[in-house]
């Protein structure tokens, strides 16, 4: 297992956020993170990845709020609400998690990862800080040795917020332009697995089974 790396922030800097509140449309419209895995929410799955390596805990949801706020309970993380209407994709939830967030950086990733890399806050913000970025994001190895970008898992800056805001005002919705706009480094991880996202209901069932 890799040791977290030496330059990383404190965990007291870090929100780490859970982003669950898309609408689900490759799984029929369910609330994903809601969705069993193990007889167990795919949310809570990623929460308790996510909560040991950050100070405190939101869950960016549009619906089923009390029970989000239930999983939430034993890790004290607070929900989170889209301040943009219809769903207009993870940057909404993002600017949600930005502007509640207490801490000077903020830790994402999606409701639907059930194996999250141990160390994921750690390297992220090891290069952030080395670089001097605003964002990290992570990328994977796969065993083909083709290298595939992973912008959802991420930690941000929480001073971008105002930013994104307007990229948001202004119709945009597409994660990679808005860290276009910014200086970004990209971390490479070579275990796929920690960064799997479960996309339908039958990609859900074959892992129940495996």
């Amino acid at each position: 297992m890799t040791e977290p790396a030496r330059d990383a922030l404190l965990k007291h800097d870090i929100t780490g956020v859970v982003l669950a509140g898309g609408r689900g449309s490759r799984m029929g419209g369910v609330d994903k993170g809601l969705q069993p895995l193990n007889l167990e929410p795919l949310a809570l799955h990623a929460l308790r990845r996510l909560s040991p390596q950050c100070g405190a805990m939101l869950i960016s949801a549009n619906r089923s709020l009390e029970i989000y706020a239930q999983l939430g309970m034993p890790f004290r993380a607070k929900v989170v609400v889209d301040a943009f209407p219809d769903f207009p994709g993870p940057l909404a939830g993002m600017s949600a998690a930005l502007h509640a967030a207490q801490t000077e950086f903020v830790l994402f990733s999606p409701c639907d990862a059930p194996f999250i890399h141990p160390h994921l806050a750690d390297q992220l913000s090891e290069k952030l800080t080395a670089g001097n970025a605003d964002i990290a994001i992570a990328a994977v190895t796969d065993s083909a040795g083709e290298r595939h970008l992973h912008p959802v898992f991420a930690l941000l800056r929480a001073s971008l917020a105002d930013d994104l805001d307007a990229f948001i005002r202004a119709g945009e919705r597409k994660v990679r332009a808005w860290y276009a706009r910014h200086k970004a480094v990209e971390v490479t991880f070579t275990d796929e697995r920690a960064f799997y996202n479960v996309n339908d209901l039958q990609q859900l069932a074959d892992l129940e089974r495996n």
